[in-house]
């Protein structure tokens, strides 16, 4: 990998940030203000989580927002493939919050409509900050390898995120159990892996989320050029 010098110019002139960080937290807001009504009316903690999913789907825009203000965090290769270590550490927990429309008529004492609209609004500033994430990084990433190509970096990258929300929704491991809990993890995903067919369901969901989070992404990604 070609070693590129990286200044504040040459990446913040592809990402303009200010305004589209004041209309997500706008967003997030919004999301953070139907939770607590929520709990005022029934004075039940329900999808209190929510608000921390919300915050761990923060820290990979977080991450790449940092480097878009201080390149000198990767201006090393060290130094780079740490950061992006890091991002793909926490990426999957903003795309996972798309999951939670399975918690959607699980509690019976608020009308299915305001349920509908809480976790949509949280599964759409996940997407959000998950979509925003990974411009920024793919804009980082051709930076230092101009010759990559677009798919090079998307395909990997939702298919690892697709693989996380699995572990994360269906084997109920977080992104805490790669520190605390690190061997039976380690086990899980070595049977996906070894045993493919047995677990057909679990690569089925997999892929799909893959191809669904791509051509999310390519989506907004083209439209964000359409409206420009």
């Amino acid at each position: 990998m070609n070693t590129v010098k990286l200044t504040a110019f040459n990446i913040r002139r592809f990402i303009p940030r200010d305004q589209i960080d004041k209309a997500l937290s706008l967003s997030v807001l919004f999301s953070v203000a139907m939770i607590t009504a929520r709990i005022i009316h029934t004075g039940h903690y329900t999808f209190l989580s929510l608000i921390w999913n919300l915050f761990l789907g923060f820290l990979p825009y977080l991450i790449t927002r940092a480097i878009t203000r201080e390149p000198r965090m990767i201006d090393t290769r060290a130094k780079f493939i740490i950061a992006f270590l890091l991002w793909l550490f926490w990426m999957p927990n903003a795309f996972y919050i798309i999951t939670d429309l399975f918690h959607l008529g699980s509690t019976p004492n608020m009308p299915r409509w305001f349920d509908l609209a809480l976790i949509l609004s949280c599964a759409w500033n996940g997407m959000l900050m998950g979509v925003l994430s990974v411009r920024q990084m793919e804009k980082i990433w051709h930076q230092r390898v101009p010759q990559l190509r677009e798919w090079w970096f998307l395909a990997p990258v939702m298919f690892l995120n697709a693989w996380g929300i699995y572990i994360g929704r269906f084997l109920r491991y977080n992104t805490w159990d790669i520190l605390s809990n690190p061997f039976e993890l380690f086990g899980e995903i070595v049977a996906m892996l070894v045993h493919p067919f047995q677990n057909k369901l679990a690569w089925s969901m997999v892929l799909c989320y893959a191809v669904m989070m791509s051509l999310m992404y390519v989506t907004l990604k083209q439209l964000s050029k359409a409206i420009r």
